[in-house]
């Protein structure tokens, strides 16, 4: 069984995705995190995120990036958005998405383009999202957990931003896949999210 969850910046689909993977007993790929590999590289090289030819080059990142803390950080997810714009990079991580969806028992991936791109003829399509402000407060408290100095205005902004990016891009944009199961978590707490995901896929396998 393959599960696509696609969704905005901190709209709950990678908590999501962990417990659908979890409960479903299925292995997880969190998709984003290649992008934030990409985008965490090419700062590394020194190289622009905007440049495509910097970005292309990143996707060559090792593997031991995936494990860097820093793909976490708001500054790193602001590089992956930028260097997704490029259909090259894109088509550079498509088979390696593409693999782990089709390995033998199928998979649980969350990212912007699975239903649509990655895994079109995927078992069942979730779409996560909640508005910029419960987004934006939900990504502050983080912050203010990992003691970090932003405040709530920006992480709004830039949030914003990101959206701005991933809707508008030419290259797959991020959108509901036909067929997805909408699940806005704007005023649902961490449980109720993954009841109402587990119950969304159950009722589609069912």
């Amino acid at each position: 069984m393959i599960i696509a969850v696609d969704g905005p910046t901190a709209s709950g689909k990678g908590t999501i995705s962990k417990a659908l993977a979890a409960h479903f007993g299925l292995p997880h790929l969190d998709t984003g995190l290649l992008y934030r590999a990409v985008g965490r590289q090419v700062f590394l090289d020194g190289g622009d995120p905007d440049d495509a030819g910097d970005a292309l080059a990143a996707t060559g990142f090792p593997g031991s990036l995936l494990a860097d803390p820093h793909l976490r950080s708001e500054e790193t997810g602001g590089l992956a958005s930028r260097v997704s714009v490029h259909p090259s990079v894109r088509r550079a991580l498509f088979e390696r998405q593409r693999s782990f969806a089709e390995q033998r028992g199928g998979a649980v991936l969350d990212g912007r383009d699975i239903g649509t791109i990655i895994a079109p003829d995927a078992d069942v399509k979730l779409f996560i999202t909640a508005s910029v402000e419960a987004r934006a407060k939900r990504r502050w408290l983080e912050m203010q957990d990992r003691e970090l100095d932003i405040s709530l205005r920006e992480i709004e902004a830039d949030i914003a931003a990101r959206d701005d990016r991933d809707i508008n891009r030419a290259d797959a944009p991020l959108r509901a896949a036909p067929g997805a199961l909408v699940i806005d978590t704007s005023a649902l707490d961490r449980e109720a999210a993954i009841a109402a995901a587990i119950a969304a896929v159950e009722e589609a396998i069912h």
